[in-house]
């Protein structure tokens, strides 16, 4: 059971070709859309929606196969598909101007809608993520390998449950209910078919389906040099590390970047305290 003190939003649900995208749609006001990456999904944002739904529209979609969102075992999960996923979800809810906020795998797919709608784009918030290719630590490219990764990441919930003490730096860890609001959608082999194909997903070759798409993205991110651009890094990242860090920095030099040392590939969870103000004011700068 989901506990709905962590997640008291009300759920909403577009529809998808006979499947169907779950989203959280709190506030109202200036547009803030928030991508999440894998193994988590909407669940991750939950402090920064209910602080920041008073002044702001807060929209943040499960992609298919993730969180709350239907699981079809059939489906591609490509990159291309996620984006494809996000651009009919904002065209549906008529958005004219946004925010990006993005983590994880939210970098590339939100990159790849941005690229397509520069002139929707207001600004750039950015979590320990990547549009661009960089080094794979060899525990995720286990998880890539045949017979090995389908058993461990969807038989064994290897992925999605290590990453809930792996993937934070708390002192102790994080909460027993918010270690069990992470696992929710993820609880049988059929539900954990898309952590897998994100994973599967990972350009580590020219030759993979999504590294063209990649590629292309990240040709695409000059367009956004002059934007504002919020950089919020946890530095005990083990995957997004101080490589994909430099990245965001060179390709945007204009970044107001803000390291946190003690925190880790979950630095929503790690750094919150510290967040919530410099997003504020990174907001409230923003006419959009």
């Amino acid at each position: 059971m989901l506990d709905r003190v962590e997640y008291p939003f009300t759920s909403h649900w577009l529809p998808l070709d006979g499947r169907r995208l779950h989203y959280v749609d709190e506030g109202s006001g200036p547009a803030v859309v928030m991508l999440h990456g894998n193994p988590t999904w909407s669940f991750y944002y939950r402090e920064l929606i209910r602080e920041l739904s008073p002044h702001y529209r807060i929209i943040v979609p499960d992609h298919l196969g993730m969180g709350l969102s239907d699981k079809p075992q059939d489906y591609p999960y490509r990159l291309a598909d996620h984006i494809a996923n996000l651009e009919r979800l904002l065209d549906q809810l008529g958005l004219q101007r946004m925010i990006l906020v993005m983590h994880d795998w939210g970098g590339a797919i939100g990159m790849g809608y941005a690229m397509r709608h520069v002139e929707k784009i207001a600004g750039l918030v950015l979590f320990n993520t990547a549009a661009y290719s960089g080094p794979c630590p060899w525990r995720i490219r286990v998880c890539r390998w045949p017979i090995v990764g389908p058993l461990l990441v969807r038989g064994l919930n290897g992925f999605a449950w290590p990453a809930t003490w792996m993937a934070s730096k708390r002192p102790g860890g994080l909460p027993t209910a918010v270690r069990a609001g992470y696992l929710h959608p993820y609880q049988s082999w059929r539900d954990r078919v898309a952590i897998l194909r994100f994973v599967q997903d990972i350009p580590l070759s020219a030759n993979h389906p999504t590294y063209v798409l990649l590629q292309k993205i990240d040709a695409g991110l000059a367009q956004f040099r002059n934007h504002p651009v919020l950089i919020g890094w946890g530095m005990r990242d083990f995957c997004f590390n101080e490589y994909f860090l430099n990245g965001w920095i060179e390709r945007f030099p204009q970044a107001q970047v803000h390291r946190f040392s003690d925190a880790g590939h979950y630095v929503v969870e790690d750094a919150r305290e510290q967040i919530l103000p410099l997003i504020r004011q990174f907001l409230t700068r923003l006419q959009y």
